[in-house]
């Protein structure tokens, strides 16, 4: 690099980065900062339930990224079934499907899943983040009184978003359903 008119090698300072959530790693070195972003998710299962492949599958990656072991569902009824036999420790929820989507018969939407859910003891207290393209005035008043522990609008600012995940899965359990 030339500096003031003499050529001088540049050195490489570990400066802080942010983390995918958002956060500066100040204190920590670059490398112990990427570790900690990559374990985020480690043996962490969330569930995202949209009918939307490609929604699907950015949430797909990114988590994946980040160490989640991600499963996906698109109609209500697979999310359901999924959910009761996987259990994950988070699930993300959009509010809106099409009338045709599901085999079920049941028009299905994400308040519905919420309701459906709240039915079997073992999903009673998973902490649920809703997604949607819809009006939030519309809906996040609604999402968060159903239980709701986050509510973001499409697109979804993700370091937004990630925060709002590893806050919810630092929470335990018990705290998770009494603060919903």
């Amino acid at each position: 690099m030339k500096l003031f008119g003499k050529w001088q090698k540049e050195e490489k300072k570990a400066t802080p980065e942010k983390s995918a959530f958002g956060t500066e790693a100040t204190g920590e070195s670059v490398e112990s900062a990427v570790f900690a972003q990559q374990t985020v998710g480690q043996n962490r299962k969330i569930l995202v339930v949209d009918d939307n492949q490609v929604v699907l599958k950015a949430f797909d990656l990114k988590l994946k990224a980040l160490g989640f072991q991600v499963l996906t569902a698109d109609d209500g009824g697979s999310a359901v079934s999924v959910a009761r036999q996987e259990r994950p420790d988070l699930i993300v929820l959009d509010i809106n499907f099409p009338p045709d989507v599901g085999s079920s018969g049941l028009q299905w939407d994400g308040f519905t899943i919420m309701q459906w859910m709240q039915r079997f003891q073992e999903l009673a207290d998973t902490p649920v983040i809703i997604i949607t393209a819809g009006d939030p005035d519309k809906f996040k008043a609604r999402a968060i009184a159903a239980g709701a522990v986050a509510f973001f609008q499409k697109p979804i600012n993700h370091e937004d978003f990630l925060m709002a995940v590893r806050r919810t899965l630092s929470k335990p359990r018990a705290e998770k359903a009494k603060t919903a």
